[in-house]
């Protein structure tokens, strides 16, 4: 009984702003302020949209509140300014993407001198985003007339919330044509070469990550829009102007013509790193490119790769000499130096240019043994899984890919003789099967001493099973095969040993069961056993033998029923329900022709105008059952009757409907007939009678089901539209048997 209760709070606002003087702080200050906003309260919106009202909004986002007020209460008002005007209420959108004052005094903000506030500074590119996203005509051609605009941008963009502003005009701007017109505005504004000068040890690191971010979130976007909308004829400026060689060029020349900074390096590599991303996925579960696709956004553009091939020893100097950092004190020991932010991604820099499978990059990766160098760090810093899994890609690729195009000897023409220089120089100059037979056995002797298993092992474990696949199906395979058995005799025997024993084993242990015992009913103990797969299931796939079992057991139930000495039919043979008029009607057990009707007008020798020319045909439904058998009469009666009803429904339908020609067909009997069928004339004259139908009419069937004889009646009244439904269930007395089932309806 909640209605007895006022559980209906009211909003004091429409009460506040009845009042003359009221202000903005005090709205503010209500708690569903923001609730009734984004509900659209016209009161609270009217007063929102005064144009002081707005101008105070503006203020609050962009100006810095005073420093009297208490810390924390001192962006109370700014963080509810902001949310107000970014509850995406029409009318407060035109107002300030339309009024220009209310631009100019938001536009404000940007002319401050770095560093914005960050808060602030999110509000203020909150603010603009949704102004972006619903008034985009109108607010790009407010900042298109601001001269300042891009250096503005670029000024700040050490801060993250002016870095999404930047990135949000170029995914948000609808229509496409727009979207193209402000990339080719900005590109005339030479944004990218802004951004790029960002990225130099001058700089900050806050400008060095935001910068480099900038720069790869629109190599991506750029990319995934060129990807969706694939019927444009015009390219995106931005992302041409990223991989220009000379952009590429000026970018490495601000890192390693200049003083070494680790923070100006790392965000120069992930620039690389975007720019060597090959058929990126644009969108979840697509992973590579359609057939027949051939944009030049998804294949590594041959400048970048001859921009970055003269610095390659620059990157392998860092590898050698990284930045200087501090000494590093772990749980187990001391790195000095340690692998370091740079050298790590370098080495991810390598395993992306590895993967271009570029002859020139391979061939100044040779000489200057940049892979030797590399797995030296990996035996060397023991702990580092960054930089294992980093190696396990390198010699992954190197073990797989085929020979890059000019690897091939012009001269041969047999596919057995084409031979890739990466796997030589691994195995001749890197020594590489030695070193892993040698690692292994290091670390099982400091194992075997107490000590323990070295973190490199389980890649060190991934990269020898790499040899031995791609030796035996690789498509190097027959160089691998050749290299290994060049091998000196006794380094060709350890590493023989070491796979048919140590890699073996280890396989073994690592590929074992999670269910690795089993109890032994008999005597209750656990025993070990070899994995699932080697268990012999025996399943024997001859039915026979059980479908004669089924059968029989079948039989043996039926039997029980059976009456004994009976020539009647077998009521338990499985036949279809029939519906037919008298003359073609077979007799079922226990039914007469004698069989009493429930129909009271039927015994007043009244017929039905409907009714068939032939009176003499019984139209009674005989329904069949002999399928219903004793164990299952009870849960199939809800069925047989479901039936029923709908049997006589329709002809209900016909009997109410002006005659059709094919009811009769339709049902296989007339629709109407004196032993099963009647209306009443509701005291109408004949004349009435033959012009229009009764308002009340029923219908009556008999069904013999087993021995059990039901009889159901459904009535129908025209003039009150409702339907009454009756049923009556007669027990049959056998000779063997007597039963009634209770029906549960």
């Amino acid at each position: 009984m909640f209605w007895k209760f006022d559980l209906h709070t009211t909003s004091h606002i429409d009460t506040l702003l009845e009042k003359e003087d009221v202000t903005l702080t005090e709205v503010m200050d209500e708690d569903d302020v923001l609730q009734e906003c984004k509900a659209q309260n016209h009161k609270l919106v009217d007063f929102l949209l005064r144009p002081q009202c707005m101008e105070d909004l503006v203020t609050y986002i962009t100006q810095e509140p005073s420093a009297d007020v208490e810390e924390k209460v001192k962006y109370k008002y700014p963080n509810i300014s902001c949310e107000l005007l970014t509850s995406d209420v029409g009318q407060i959108n035109d107002r300030l993407g339309e009024d220009e004052n209310l631009l100019i005094k938001l536009y404000g903000f940007l002319q401050n001198e770095p560093p914005l506030n960050p808060l602030l500074a999110s509000f203020f590119s909150k603010v603009l985003s949704i102004l972006i996203g619903r008034k985009p005509e109108q607010i790009v051609e407010f900042l298109r007339k601001r001269e300042d605009f891009v250096d503005l941008m670029i000024k700040h963009i050490g801060t993250s919330a002016i870095m999404d502003l930047l990135l949000r005009m170029l995914t948000c701007i609808e229509p496409q044509q727009l979207r193209q017109d402000v990339l080719n505005w900005l590109n005339e504004e030479k944004v990218i070469q802004r951004l790029v000068d960002m990225v130099q040890p001058s700089q900050d690191e806050d400008r060095h990550s935001n910068a480099s971010q900038s720069l790869c979130e629109i190599i991506r976007l750029s990319r995934d829009q060129m990807f969706q909308v694939q019927g444009s004829s015009d390219p995106d400026p931005l992302l041409s102007t990223l991989e220009k060689q000379e952009t590429v060029e000026q970018l490495l020349f601000n890192i390693f013509d200049k003083e070494k900074n680790e923070s100006a390096i790392v965000s120069v590599i992930q620039i690389l790193l975007t720019l060597f991303e090959t058929r990126r996925p644009a969108f979840e579960g697509h992973m590579e490119c359609p057939p027949g696709m051939s944009h030049p956004s998804f294949s590594v553009n041959h400048s970048i790769l001859e921009a970055v091939r003269p610095r390659l020893k620059d990157f392998h100097q860092l590898l050698l000499e990284p930045p200087k950092a501090n000494v590093m004190k772990t749980t187990w020991g001391v790195l000095d130096p340690p692998v370091g932010n740079t050298r790590l991604n370098v080495v991810r820099l390598v395993a992306s240019l590895l993967q271009s499978n570029t002859h020139s990059i391979n061939t100044e990766l040779i000489n200057l043994n940049t892979l030797g160098i590399i797995l030296d760090m990996y035996f060397k810093y023991i702990w580092n899984n960054f930089l294992h899994i980093q190696v396990e890609i390198c010699t992954a690729m190197i073990l797989a890919m085929p020979p890059a195009p000019t690897d091939i000897q012009p001269d041969t023409e047999q596919e057995n003789a084409r031979e890739s220089i990466l796997i030589k120089h691994l195995f001749q100059k890197c020594q590489f099967i030695q070193r892993i037979v040698e690692a292994w056995s290091s670390n099982e002797k400091e194992q075997a001493e107490g000590g323990r298993r070295r973190g490199y092992m389980g890649h060190l474990t991934r990269i020898a099973n790499s040899i031995v696949h791609n030796c035996d199906k690789g498509p190097n395979g027959p160089q691998i095969q050749q290299l290994i058995s060049e091998l000196p005799a006794e380094d060709r025997e350890k590493w023989e040993a070491f796979i048919s024993g140590q890699l073996s084993d280890t396989n073994k242990r690592n590929t074992v069961d999670l269910v690795s015992k089993h109890m032994d009913i008999n005597t209750g103990v656990y025993i070990p056993f070899d994995r699932i797969s080697d268990i012999n299931f025996s399943l024997n796939t001859n039915e026979s033998a059980n479908i004669a079992l089924f059968e029989a057991r079948c039989k043996e139930k039926i039997q029980q029923f059976e009456d004994t000495g009976s020539d009647e039919e077998d009521i338990w043979d499985e036949k279809d329900v029939t519906f037919a008029p008298e003359a073609q009607r077979r007799p079922s057990s226990g039914s007469t022709d004698s069989e009493e009707s429930t129909d009271s007008e039927e015994e007043d020798g009244k017929r039905d105008p409907f009714e068939a020319s032939n009176p003499s045909t019984d139209d009674r439904m005989e329904v069949d059952t002999g399928w219903c058998t004793q164990d299952y009469y009870i849960s199939t009666q809800r069925t047989c009757l479901y039936q029923l009803m709908s049997i006589l429904s329709v002809k209900l339908l016909c009997l109410f409907s002006p005659p059709p020609p094919d009811c009769d067909g339709w049902l296989g009997t007339s629709v109407a007939s004196p032993s099963s069928t009647s209306a009443k004339d509701c005291g109408r004259p004949k004349a009435e009678e033959e012009t229009a139908s009764c308002e009340q009419r029923s219908i009556t069937e008999t069904v013999i089901n087993g021995s059990m004889k039901e009889t159901v009646s459904l009535t129908v009244d025209a003039k009150t539209e409702t339907a009454v439904f009756k049923r009556f269930a007669k027990r049959i007395h056998t000779e063997n048997t007597t039963w009634l089932s209770v029906l549960n309806d």
